[in-house]
């Protein structure tokens, strides 16, 4: 299969190492021509997956004429690259390839998810899908054992695809419920940068099991409202997704948390990072969405008067220690 993967991040690299060690031929597309030249040239991501050394399968290009025709595409960038990745895609003559969509969260401003971002630009458009579960790009790109979800409204099309992308590293499941994997994808992220603070400020082991416990309460609330099967937020995309970004030491969501505990301000843990994460947005999105459903999340409602300044790092445990108590499945 020919596969183009638009994004060259961390985790649009890893998918192309892996694919291209399993029997495709792949392109990894960057949009900064001097990335994809330096990329190219040394045959490896040093500005973002550094140690990992290209196979021989997978091509880099910065130019639309330099990559074949693909059989399918992955869009691997932040979501808020999304939108102009299928508008190039459009403006290149791929409106109808099948599509993957491997980012994670709600676009800002629209609230949308990433395949509803999709259907907008590329309409009439069937074969748009998600690649989402508990994966760090790290780990993929060694070629330790993931597993991870594929979600399409079309079931035909999207369990075919999981056969045709199984591999004995990568397991894939396929799932009929897009808008549940979206939504656990996305919140998930925000859950994580709660627990991150509750580490960073040592809380303990009970109250990081009550976070994520609890956080997962809030993503299916949500994911319901939004017409989401309850089953999907308890497999790979909702609880296996959650614990990982929750407590892998890989989480850049979790690295938030941590460094917010620590005193320290947003913009400057954001440049010492040095990657997206997505959950530092999808805190405002989540929030505007379950006011819109009328959806109690109280934990994202908090983390977002704390991006906002109205409360200190300090007062997030403090205020949902102090709520009403309730029925634990109200």
């Amino acid at each position: 299969m020919n596969i183009c993967i638009m994004g060259a991040g961390a985790w649009g690299t890893a998918l192309a190492i892996h694919f291209a060690q399993h029997r495709h031929r792949v392109t990894l597309w960057s949009r900064n021509p001097q990335h994809a030249a330096a990329m190219q040239a040394e045959r490896s991501n040093t500005g973002y997956l550094k140690g990992f050394p290209f196979p021989d399968a997978l091509a880099v290009s910065s130019s639309p004429g330099h990559i074949p025709h693909p059989d399918l595409v992955i869009i691997a960038t932040p979501v808020a690259g999304l939108r102009e990745s299928l508008q190039h895609m459009r403006a290149w003559g791929w409106a109808d390839v099948p599509l993957l969509a491997a980012c994670k969260g709600f676009e800002q401003n629209s609230g949308l998810l990433p395949q509803q971002v999709a259907a907008a630009e590329l309409p009439g458009h069937s074969r748009i899908g998600l690649l989402s579960g508990p994966s760090f790009a790290q780990e993929l790109a060694r070629q330790l054992p993931c597993a991870v979800t594929l979600a399409s409204a079309d079931g035909a099309w999207i369990d075919h695809l999981a056969a045709e992308l199984n591999s004995p590293v990568l397991r894939l499941y396929a799932n009929h419920d897009p808008v549940g994997v979206a939504v656990g994808g996305a919140v998930k992220n925000v859950m994580a940068i709660a627990t991150g603070i509750a580490d960073g400020l040592e809380y303990g082991m009970n109250a990081r099991a009550a976070l994520i416990t609890r956080g997962l309460a809030e993503i299916n609330r949500l994911a319901l409202s939004l017409g989401a099967q309850t089953t999907t937020l308890l497999g790979l995309a909702g609880v296996g997704d959650l614990i990982l970004t929750c407590t892998g030491s890989l989480s850049r969501n979790r690295q938030v948390g941590l460094k917010l505990a620590e005193g320290k301000s947003l913009p400057d843990i954001l440049a010492e990072l040095g990657h997206v994460a997505e959950g530092v947005y999808t805190i405002r999105e989540a929030a505007a969405q379950a006011r819109r459903c009328s959806v109690e999340m109280p934990i994202t409602f908090i983390l977002n008067d704390l991006l906002d300044g109205k409360i200190a790092v300090r007062e997030v445990a403090e205020q949902l220690m102090g709520r009403r108590v309730r029925n634990e499945s109200a």
